[in-house]
């Protein structure tokens, strides 16, 4: 049974996996280098928990100590109870549903060890805004895409904002990272993978056209907003692949296009 321990100093030590979490540059050199990151609220504490992530500590505000008891009463790790304003102190921001836990990373997969049993994949080039990554690991977990693969410089799936974003979707989507790029996107065709480069340009087969859900396996690249995939790696992509427009819009925000196209490479159409 965790110890339930009441802190009143914001600048107690205990605390420090907590400290000035919207610091995102602070945050994204820290947690990864110390193996850890912060899930927030009772729906993504319990699913990391469910996930297998090993807990180090909750931060509850004492209103959430019995909605969380369960959990506590399972825990070998402190579990620090602090009102609402110490808790902004600490963490930089109003924390709106006052459970915060620190977990423990995992090592990694290999893209290699992820596409050896995968058939939809997919990959994500200079995703760089938390909120996008978030998104997309949900739409990925909720239209059955097998993993996802990130460019070296692809954001952190499991910064807290991508992490609440994703409703915890990002435990249940394994996920790894290219060593290099696009070079990297070599060894994704070579494990029998056609990939498909979603882009907005005209000269792209829409994806009714290509009809990914026929295919074996198939790996759709999205590029990060704005920007879309480099030249690189459209040069790189066995095929174009769009989504049709309408009323003069030239394109979606990568996390709404994202569920569009993952549907149609999972499913395809409904048959009437």
């Amino acid at each position: 049974m965790a110890d339930l321990i009441t802190v009143d100093d914001p600048t107690d030590p205990r605390l420090r996996d907590y400290t000035g979490l919207t610091d995102v540059e602070l945050r994204r050199k820290r947690e990864p280098a110390e193996g850890l990151f912060i899930a927030e609220g009772e729906k993504v504490i319990r699913r990391a928990k469910e996930a297998g992530y090993e807990m180090r500590s909750m931060l509850l505000s004492a209103k959430w100590v019995d909605v969380m008891r369960d959990v506590i009463d399972e825990l070998p790790a402190p579990v620090y109870a602090v009102s609402p304003d110490l808790a902004e102190q600490v963490t930089g921001y109003h924390v709106h549903r006052g459970a915060l836990a620190s977990m423990q990373r995992k090592p990694l997969p290999t893209a290699t060890e992820l596409l050896r049993s995968a058939r939809r994949v997919v990959v994500m080039e200079s995703v760089n805004d938390h909120t996008n990554i978030g998104a997309i690991f949900r739409s990925a977990a909720a239209l059955g895409m097998d993993a996802v693969l990130l460019s070296p410089d692809c954001a952190d799936p499991l910064y807290r904002r991508s992490v609440k974003v994703s409703m915890g979707a990002v435990f249940s989507v394994p996920y790894a990272r290219l060593d290099t790029w696009p070079k990297g996107l070599e060894s994704v065709r070579e494990a029998g993978f056609t990939l498909l480069a979603l882009t907005p340009d005209e000269k792209a087969k829409t994806l009714d056209e290509a009809a990914p859900h026929r295919m074996d396996r198939v790996a759709l690249m999205l590029g990060a907003e704005g920007d879309g995939l480099s030249t690189q790696a459209l040069v790189a992509a066995d095929e174009w692949v769009r989504i049709p427009m309408a009323h003069g819009v030239d394109s979606l925000n990568v996390g709404a296009a994202a569920a569009v196209a993952f549907y149609a490479v999972a499913t395809g159409r409904p048959q009437l």
